[in-house]
């Protein structure tokens, strides 16, 4: 409507000038010159006027455009200062400028409420351009998962974890791919997820960093647990009559031995036999029950405790063994008042068996040592550390270390590490291995 007005003032002056040229031009057909001295001046007024409208508004448009590509929505154009005729024109500027402005703060709103979503998700996102690899926008959640405070371009992921830059530039737009992150003494299970975009000729890659090694933990133990289940239930129900059958045997081949001919010991060798038979039985009986202790616990019976009496409950019943194998201890609790929500006599079996694996592990070390610890790590989370410097472990024995019945021990049942595992996620936390060969070995337990 406004425009339609400033429109109208020029349609009228240009039938005014129109209407004035054109009796000039009878006037000097008919001869009267007279009055062209009359209209001359009319005529040059109106030029002028004409001119001086269309420079003013010009001016006008020109600051408006300027305020539009500096995206300065808040210039306001006086309108009751300005020239009647340019009244419209800035009443108009000063609505569009309205306009804008509304439609910006909703976009910026709209921005930081994106923003705010995308830094309170723990999954971990990036954008990168495809050409030159820079780096446009990253999230919190990636920095905490990666540990890095900013990435300037995609390739200087390649200086810090290798494998997984690898895995993250070759990742086609639309698949999906589980990698593992290496971190200095850490690694864990993520699921990479891509998608590609364009905008001002420019090709943009966005990946996902969804850490799933609980959900994969989590799933592998329930699958151990069911196999445990049956194994164990299997293993019994066999067996048992196996033991019981061998108790028989036994019985009746003393109820007949004055009847039979020992001469050339096949008494003593049927006795043997059943005997090594029961022995094997009670052996195997033994070994399901030891191993259906995996799915006994259910339920932590969790209490405030204070992580300084865990660490003193364990020196007061390690210390002496530390004496007599000549072993140094050392705690490390920066924080007296650091708490958790645990199950005390759960988190103590946890401890136990690793210091008692460390133990192991530092016999042939020329200073025997297991250091303690306790930290409040990047995430906020209370980790527990259990390190030693013996003979260590290679990638091979850590990717197995926590499965069931696998063991590095000439003796061992396999189960200890096991049933570590299975307490710390009945805690909702995890327990992870770093070690190297010949320096040492790190137990870290995440609550």
């Amino acid at each position: 409507m406004t425009f339609k007005k400033f429109q109208w003032d020029i349609l009228i002056r240009v039938l005014f000038l129109f209407a004035t040229l054109s009796g000039a031009a009878y006037i000097m057909v008919i001869g009267e010159y007279l009055w062209e001295v009359i209209l001359a001046p009319i005529i040059i007024y109106q030029v002028i006027d004409f001119y001086n409208l269309h420079k003013q508004a010009q001016r006008e448009v020109e600051q408006f455009v300027e305020s539009i590509q500096y995206r300065d929505f808040s210039r306001n154009f006086n309108v009751s200062q300005a020239p009647l005729d340019l009244k419209p024109l800035r009443k108009g500027f000063n609505e569009i400028n309205s306009a804008f402005k509304v439609i910006s703060k909703e976009k910026e709103t709209q921005y930081q409420y994106l923003q705010k979503i995308l830094e309170l998700v723990d999954t971990g996102i990036i954008s990168y351009e495809i050409e030159t690899g820079e780096v446009v926008w990253m999230n919190e959640g990636l920095k905490r998962m990666l540990l890095l405070p900013y990435l300037k371009t995609i390739h200087s992921l390649q200086r810090r974890d290798e494998q997984l830059y690898e895995h993250v530039v070759n990742l086609k737009p639309g698949t999906t791919h589980i990698a593992t992150v290496h971190q200095d003494k850490n690694t864990f299970k993520i699921l990479l997820s891509a998608t590609a975009f364009q905008t001002e000729g420019r090709k943009y890659h966005l990946v996902a960093f969804q850490n799933i090694n609980e959900a994969l933990d989590e799933t592998e133990s329930k699958a151990w647990q069911k196999l445990l289940s049956v194994m164990t239930h299997e293993i019994m129900n066999s067996v048992a009559p196996i033991s019981s059958l061998a108790d028989t045997l036994k019985n009746r081949l003393h109820e007949s031995v004055q009847h039979l001919d020992n001469s050339n010991g096949v008494v003593d060798d049927l006795e043997v036999g059943i005997n090594t038979i029961k022995r094997r039985s009670e052996g195997l009986l033994k070994f399901a029950e030891v191993y259906r202790n995996l799915n006994k616990i259910t339920t932590p019976n969790l209490k405030h405790v204070f992580v300084r009496d865990l660490f003193e409950n364990m020196h007061n019943l390690m210390q002496p063994t530390f004496n007599q194998k000549g072993i140094e201890m050392e705690i490390i609790l920066k924080d007296p008042e650091l708490a958790l929500d645990v199950d005390t006599n759960l988190v103590e079996q946890v401890l136990i068996n690793l210091i008692v694996n460390a133990i192991e592990a530092v016999k042939e070390s020329a200073q025997p040592r297991i250091v303690l610890s306790a930290i409040v790590s990047a995430n906020n989370k209370v980790a527990i550390k259990v390190a030693d410097n013996g003979y260590g472990m290679n990638e091979e024995v850590m990717n197995n270390i926590f499965i069931p019945f696998f063991s590095t021990k000439k003796n061992g049942s396999g189960i200890g590490l096991s049933l570590c595992k299975q307490i710390m996620m009945l805690h909702k936390g995890n327990i992870t291995v770093n070690s190297v060969e010949t320096k040492g070995t790190v137990f870290t337990l995440q609550f």
